[in-house]
């Protein structure tokens, strides 16, 4: 069930009458009521990989308890060690199986062993990087005593399967989380307009801007050869705006649905194309991930306390990782050691921390020195998203070689696309920067408007999604993650 789905339009509004309707005096059948709900909505992907949801959820549920009842520390440990085991298997197992045997057989093959190796033929389970994480914080917040134990079962369950998050994130914690479950919930109609608002724009980053670029994104990468190096720029730009639009519009419907429901989810994305330098973009991209990379991974390893050699180390550590945990490509790996050697100058120098504000705060445009800071760490993002992109190393190689030609500085020639795109992207990147300031773009601009043109700007922008979208859903991009 997607988000741009008629299904999930016919979904949400069920839940939500149901929630605020049926069971708005009881907070007990509020949460079992979405904990269903989002048992459903997973198990319209795919309803065989529902049991690995809920055994997840109930190994860490009872591991946790155990680790609270532990009367010493080994016991403790054990059972930590344990979620923690079985929890990185089963990733493992699905998503980088395949990957570690090919490439131990194309190892072996080298020194002069051929082995046929037996692979998987079977489908990613959806989201299960996501709520992976989403129990291995609980499991380690515990361990560390910064959280008590949950004992109620649909409460954690609830935490770790709220269907806005379940399937992309963001990647909750939980102690932001757990409280507001927990917590008597009212409905408040600004905060349900401010949600809905969100999903708008959410849905206006899908369908407008990232289906629309994948369409001419796809057709340079596929047939990069006949395209000219300023044209493959192009597509990479493409691409660029695809993957943004894509994922931080998923984002968006999550965190504006959340809101219908009176839960607040994390921040996701900060306008990360108007960073000024790498350091500054990866505090505004995928935040939940990074923060969690930073918190159980990062700091654990010494963080930035044991001199130069350990920061730089660390910071390797954690590009590398992240870059395997979006797939088993070497492409994702490249992908993370080329921002490890971007945010490098930074880390060395103690730059890292310079830019925390957002660009041109308080005023309507940047300064030129701002504007060259924006235009170049863009520009970076949009090489190192080339291999993010690429199907293989050897594709991505020869995508970079043949775009830094002479044709480079010529003018793009066959440029699949067309000037509503155009149009659109510049809309959408006005609607963005006037937004730079606030939680997302349309959160509080217009709201000063009069009545009918502040619809009148709204109802513009749905007509615009139902004109540009597809028969045909299209999936998210991190669906495969």
């Amino acid at each position: 069930m997607l988000f741009n789905s008629l299904s999930f339009a016919l979904f949400l509004p069920v839940v939500f009458i149901l929630y605020w309707l049926v069971c708005r005096k009881n907070l007990r059948h509020q949460n079992i009521l979405l904990v269903v709900a989002s048992y459903f909505f997973y198990a319209c992907w795919d309803w065989r990989f529902l049991f690995l949801l809920v055994f997840s959820t109930v190994l860490d549920y009872f591991s946790g308890v155990k680790m609270a009842e532990a009367n010493n520390q080994r016991v403790k440990n054990f059972w930590f060690w344990f979620s923690i085991s079985v929890n990185l298997g089963f990733l493992g197992f699905f998503k980088y199986y395949n990957f570690f045997i090919t490439e131990f057989a194309a190892a072996i093959a080298n020194i002069g062993f051929q082995v046929n190796p037996w692979t998987l033929e079977v489908i990613l389970p959806v989201g299960i990087s996501f709520y992976t994480f989403h129990g291995l914080s609980y499991v380690i917040d515990i361990y560390k005593d910064k959280i008590k134990v949950k004992r109620d079962f649909i409460d954690y369950s609830l935490f770790v399967s709220f269907f806005p998050l379940l399937v992309a994130g963001p990647i909750e914690r939980a102690t932001h989380l757990l409280p507001q479950i927990k917590k008597k919930r009212t409905f408040d109609f600004t905060y349900a307009a401010d949600g809905l608002r969100q999903i708008l724009w959410g849905l206006f980053k899908k369908i407008v801007i990232a289906d629309k670029c994948a369409e001419y994104a796809n057709e340079i990468f596929n047939n990069s050869g006949d395209y000219s190096g300023s044209t493959l720029f192009l597509g990479a730009v493409y691409f660029a705006f695809q993957i943004y639009g894509d994922f931080s519009g998923y984002s968006d419907i999550a965190i504006g649905t959340a809101k219908l429901f009176g839960i607040d989810l994390l921040r996701n994305f900060s306008f990360p194309y108007f960073s000024r330098d790498i350091a500054e973009f990866w505090r505004r991209w995928h935040i939940s991930l990074s923060s969690w990379f930073r918190d159980y991974l990062y700091i654990p390893l010494g963080g930035s306390q044991g001199g130069m050699w350990m920061k730089v180390r660390n910071t390797f550590v954690i590009f590398i990782v992240s870059g395997f945990w979006h797939g088993a490509n070497w492409t994702f790996i490249v992908w993370g050691l080329l921002n490890a050697l971007y945010i490098m100058p930074s880390i060395v120098f103690k730059t890292n921390r310079n830019n925390l504000d957002i660009v041109a705060q308080g005023r309507y445009l940047p300064t030129l020195k701002e504007f060259f800071q924006v235009m170049l760490t863009f520009c970076l993002t949009v090489l190192a998203w080339i291999f993010f992109r690429a199907t293989d190393l050897t594709q991505a190689l020869n995508y970079v070689s043949d775009m830094f030609s002479w044709s480079l500085f010529a003018l793009p020639t066959k440029m699949p696309a067309n000037s509503n795109t155009f149009i659109m992207l510049a809309f959408f990147l006005v609607m963005e920067w006037l937004g730079r300031e606030q939680p997302f773009a349309l959160a509080k601009l217009g709201l000063q408007w009069k009545r009918p043109i502040r619809w009148a700007f709204y109802y513009a922008i749905i007509a615009v999604i139902f004109y540009c979208a597809d028969a045909k859903e299209q999936q998210f991009i991190y669906f495969q993650f």
